[in-house]
């Protein structure tokens, strides 16, 4: 139904002000003149999956970490829920992919930034029981690399800023977000991409390998060209056309090479085009055969 991302200074208040949020819509909820659909709220934050402070210490234990967060996100997103995503989110080509997310399941999106001056952040962190605070050089590494939410960008409007010093939230303003703004449709990038069956690249080295074969071995024989039709597992048959020439077994090598390639690529991203999302193993045949005849043609 609805995604929230908290973003602020590390210590800065956001995990409080989550849970102000999470109240209040509850509240909302419950309220006895609420006539819409049933919702829940959750919050998803680093302690919620068990990520330490110390993750933020190194780039190669904070992007696992990041990532752990993306694909649970991900994973509770839902059409009955509204989700609040309590976490640093100081990259805003993070929060830029949260959105896309939120669109791709057609949410509804809101920001809420949580400010707090950099002084009484250090405060904060300082006053955090062993394990539960920064490292004084992380902190610092954090605040210096902060990228601060804008009303600008799609991507973190609507912005609902908090001060450190705010006894309130802008609840009401939060509420008609997630209740009454335009649910953007899904756009180029964040459409599903169809991803390939695990044994994709198996069939496909299998398949072109076989044909590789049969198609030089009917080559061999006929020494003229046309049609020939090549034999696949399961009785299965494919027809192409071969040049009115000789065709040598390095040229049908190199051309499975290149056609493998460009497929394989295709597999291990995923594909969004229509039709060619197909890989067993007639399929690949078919497209095999009409790569060869595109380019034995030359």
């Amino acid at each position: 139904m609805a995604l929230i991302t908290v973003s602020g200074y590390p210590s800065s208040g956001k995990s409080s002000r989550a849970a102000q949020v999470s109240e209040y819509l509850q509240a909302r909820l419950a309220a006895p003149e609420y006539d819409g659909p049933k919702l829940s709220v959750e919050v998803l934050s680093d302690d919620v999956l068990s990520l330490p402070r110390s993750v933020y210490n190194e780039s190669h234990s904070e992007k696992p970490a990041r990532g752990a967060l993306f694909t649970a996100m991900q994973r509770q997103m839902a059409a009955d829920k509204i989700l609040i995503v309590d976490s640093l989110n100081y990259i805003k080509g993070f929060r830029y992919q949260m959105y896309c997310a939120a669109r791709e399941m057609k949410l509804r999106v809101c920001t809420i930034y949580v400010v707090a001056p950099a002084d009484v952040c250090r405060e904060w962190n300082a006053s955090r029981q062993e394990g539960e605070a920064y490292s004084t050089e992380t902190f610092e590494n954090l605040l210096m690399r902060y990228e601060e939410p804008s009303s600008m960008v799609r991507w973190d409007s609507p912005l609902f800023t908090v001060l450190w010093e705010d006894a309130e939230i802008p609840g009401e303003g939060i509420w008609d977000a997630l209740t009454k703004g335009v649910v953007k449709p899904p756009n180029a990038a964040s459409l599903s991409v169809a991803k390939a069956p695990t044994d994709a690249l198996h069939v496909l080295e299998q398949t072109t390998t076989g044909m590789v074969s049969n198609i030089y071995a009917e080559a061999s024989a006929s020494g003229t060209g046309g049609p020939v039709v090549i034999s696949l597992s399961g009785g299965l048959k494919i027809g192409a056309t071969l040049p009115p020439r000789n065709v040598t077994l390095a040229e049908l090598q190199r051309l499975k090479r290149q056609f493998v390639t460009i497929h394989k690529k295709a597999i291990t991203l995923g594909s969004t085009e229509k039709g060619r999302v197909d890989w067993d193993e007639e399929s690949i045949g078919r497209r095999f055969a009409e790569f060869l005849e595109e380019h034995l043609k030359s």
